[in-house]
């Protein structure tokens, strides 16, 4: 599976580009897939939910599915957490697998950054980051910078480095 990494710190563009570029490469024919890293305790299931009450009751696994979508939750209950490679080798084939966070594993990326944030430049320091999407010109170290909005260039580049 080809995969490309969408990074940067907080409020720095990452899920709006991501949103845009599943949605380009879409378009483009491409199946896409997403993998989203959470720095806190999230939940997709809701108390009271006869899902939720399964898995309080201590299943390791629950899944749910239904004619539109079907969804696996798998409780670690102590467990380390599954790093990228593991959970990349849990999903069904696609032509692309767009990644959201991550920002220290060393799969090829492109750095979103807001100029609004103050935050520094994760580039510099990482050589797995390819490009730059920013709000505003400044220097990305030697890599290439797009308009955080330029979303077909952002697409283009990611093809060209990939060989879609």
């Amino acid at each position: 599976m080809k995969v490309y990494g969408v990074t940067g710190w907080k409020n720095a563009g990452k899920t709006g580009l991501m949103e845009r570029l599943v949605a380009e490469f879409t378009a483009r024919g491409l199946r896409v897939s997403t993998l989203k890293h959470a720095h806190h305790s999230f939940d997709v299931d809701h108390p009271g939910r006869d899902s939720h009450r399964h898995r309080e009751a201590g299943a390791h696994q629950v899944m749910l599915g239904s004619a539109n979508r079907w969804a696996l939750m798998t409780e670690l209950r102590g467990e380390a957490e599954p790093g990228l490679d593991a959970l990349l080798s849990m999903m069904a084939p696609a032509d692309l697998v767009l990644i959201e966070g991550w920002k220290r594993d060393r799969h090829p990326k492109i750095e979103a950054w807001r100029a609004q944030t103050a935050n520094p430049l994760i580039a510099p320091e990482d050589p797995t980051i390819r490009a730059v999407a920013s709000d505003t010109p400044l220097d990305t170290a030697g890599r290439p910078r797009f308009d955080l909005d330029d979303t077909a260039a952002i697409a283009d580049f990611i093809a060209g480095e990939l060989d879609l």
